[in-house]
């Protein structure tokens, strides 16, 4: 009897959503019908699914873009889908895209998954909109820009690395990407809200790892308990009479608004979104870094050999090395943004339109998910000559359009390319790009100066859920092509 009932629940629950999903098709086509111009072309694929299946496994195979070329090459650069529940937009055009991330919220405004908007909450600096976002990247940017807040990455990500490094054995494979998601995470935190590894750091990395493990599942309790310690830290901050000093980290910047709107709930809530690049994006660019420079030794040559000078002058010179000396390195940051360009760290970001919208001729219907594509653009040949090939001398030479520019310039002119946008753009740019490459910086340096090809060392690096283990001397359990 239970199986019988449960069976016809299944049975109404199915049509229902059918019937829904039919009425929402043709409420979407009266919709579309009353604007003169048209739909990319397209398929929103199977009912309720729509293409989602298709996505997420050309993201888990060894080429994640199929998914996005097939679909470029029939329907062209801007096409529909149905894709996380909800009728969609992709670009694959940087012009399109660019124009979207620039547009304010009365267009466009941040999409994510139910499940992460309700885990985030509405105040997370992910979602909100106008004014106090302004008010809050603004503030958030000024101070990660700051040369005090570098000084201090640089000293604690030097301390960090080198603990560490002190600790790798040479008859013991080092996973690359354990190691920098502890050294980034420690060091994020520290700027953030001035928290010191120790058993209080543990407790907050170890119910951070259990957050970001199960975003897609809600796990509030992990949320709530992080909630709690950053919570406790910011009152105690509040409640100190450090109002005069110059503020040392994030949660110091913000509590010195005078703004009633940055409430305690909201920082703290917000300290723990931004702890994610500590976790996830900065750690998987400097273990790509290592992967790409072993796959190409004429690169790792001449980054080692660049690292090496600088080492052997601040020496002799008797000076330690500060944050400026990390970003003159030429090659290294070519080999950064050659990295990003690749490795597509954040392969693209998703907005909701807030009204019809027409871009270049295209409809973008109110309702509707946009969802930029970055990776098919860092890898299209139309603006990178040989475009799976790591080159990061293609970023020092400006004299052929395709192999982009002089690294040396300000990061302001890279990033301003239509063909470039590893952290995003617009308002809702990533604020910490300036402290990401300068991490990495730290953590190449470190590397490349400490280990050569002649020790008796291997490393495993591990991205993508691909466990890869290098050997300098030997190879074991390698498990990619021309490791």
């Amino acid at each position: 009897m239970e199986m019988m009932s449960s069976l016809m629940w299944i049975i109404v629950y199915m049509t229902t959503l059918v019937f829904s999903i039919i009425f929402l098709r043709a409420k979407t086509k009266c919709m579309i019908s009353k604007t003169s111009c048209q739909l990319p072309q397209g398929t929103l694929g199977w009912p309720f699914l729509g293409e989602t299946i298709d996505f997420i496994s050309c993201a888990y195979s060894d080429r994640p873009e199929s998914f996005m070329d097939r679909r470029r090459r029939m329907y062209g650069k801007v096409f529909k889908s149905h894709i996380f529940g909800t009728p969609t937009i992709v670009s694959t055009d940087a012009e399109v895209s660019r124009f979207v991330l620039q547009s304010d919220a009365k267009a466009f405004v941040p999409f994510y998954p139910k499940s992460l908007t309700e885990l985030m909450g509405k105040s997370s600096i992910l979602l909100i909109n106008g004014s106090l976002q302004r008010k809050i990247h603004g503030l958030i940017g000024s101070f990660f820009k700051s040369p005090h807040l570098k000084h201090q990455i640089t000293r604690d990500m030097q301390s960090y690395v080198q603990q560490a490094m002190d600790k790798w054995r040479d008859d013991q494979p080092i996973f690359i990407q354990d190691e920098t998601k502890t050294i980034a995470f420690q060091v994020l935190v520290k700027a953030l809200i001035s928290l010191n590894p120790g058993e209080e750091m543990e407790v907050l990395k170890k119910q951070f790892q259990e957050f970001i493990s199960g975003l897609m599942s809600l796990p509030v309790k992990a949320k709530k308990r992080m909630f709690k310690i950053v919570h406790k830290i910011i009152q105690s901050r509040r409640n100190s009479s450090t109002s005069s000093m110059a503020p040392r980290d994030v949660v110091d910047v913000l509590l010195k608004d005078a703004s009633e709107l940055l409430t305690d709930d909201l920082i703290a809530g917000n300290m723990i979104d931004m702890m994610i690049p500590g976790e996830d994006s900065v750690p998987v660019l400097m273990t790509l870094a290592i992967k790409y420079l072993s796959d190409c030794p004429a690169a790792l040559h001449q980054l080692t050999e660049e690292n090496l000078k600088l080492k052997r002058l601040k020496a002799q010179n008797g000076e330690a090395l500060i944050w400026s000396d990390y970003l003159s390195l030429s090659f290294t940051q070519s080999v950064i943004t050659e990295t990003l360009r690749m490795g597509n760290i954040i392969i693209g970001v998703m907005r909701k339109a807030m009204k019809d919208m027409e871009i270049k001729g295209y409809l973008i219907p109110k309702g509707w998910c946009f969802f930029a594509y970055f990776r098919s653009v860092h890898l299209d040949e139309n603006h990178y000559d040989w475009p799976y090939q790591f080159n990061p001398w293609r970023w020092q030479y400006s004299t052929n359009s395709n192999m982009g520019t002089d690294p040396r310039v300000q990061e302001k002119d890279i990033i301003s390319s239509y063909n470039f946008t590893p952290f995003g753009g617009g308002q809702r740019l990533c604020p910490g790009l300036d402290l990401a490459r300068l991490e990495a910086s730290i953590f190449l340096h470190h590397f490349v100066t400490n280990f050569s090809p002649t020790n008796d060392r291997r490393w495993i690096y591990k991205c993508n859920g691909i466990r890869v283990a290098r050997g300098l001397t030997e190879q074991i359990d390698c498990e990619l092509d021309n490791v």
